[in-house]
């Protein structure tokens, strides 16, 4: 299932992390791991936020996924599913 994985990092905890130099590494292993099909960037709500849209498999796949975010950068995360417009059209279509 795709899903979108939101993380918003806590600021403090954000600002240690790039002073410290940590910061590329987390976010590279973040990427390894989760392997996204798209990951951007920016500030959303006035916080270092991350939006990450990989493919997960089953639910069991969370802890290890989502701990980093969490230990590393107490960040907020969310994650929810999410379609394409071939997904959508696909579901409209079972509708009828």
């Amino acid at each position: 299932m795709r899903v979108m994985l939101k993380a918003t990092l806590d600021t403090d905890k954000g600002n240690d992390a790039i002073q410290g130099g940590k910061m590329p590494q987390i976010m590279q292993e973040a990427l390894e791991k989760l392997k996204p099909e798209a990951a951007y960037y920016g500030p959303c709500g006035g916080r270092r936020t991350c939006f990450m849209v990989f493919d997960m498999q089953e639910s069991a796949q969370l802890p290890p996924l989502l701990e980093p975010f969490f230990n590393d950068l107490n960040a907020d995360v969310e994650v929810f599913p999410i379609m394409n417009g071939d997904d959508l059209q696909k579901g409209l279509s079972q509708l009828a």
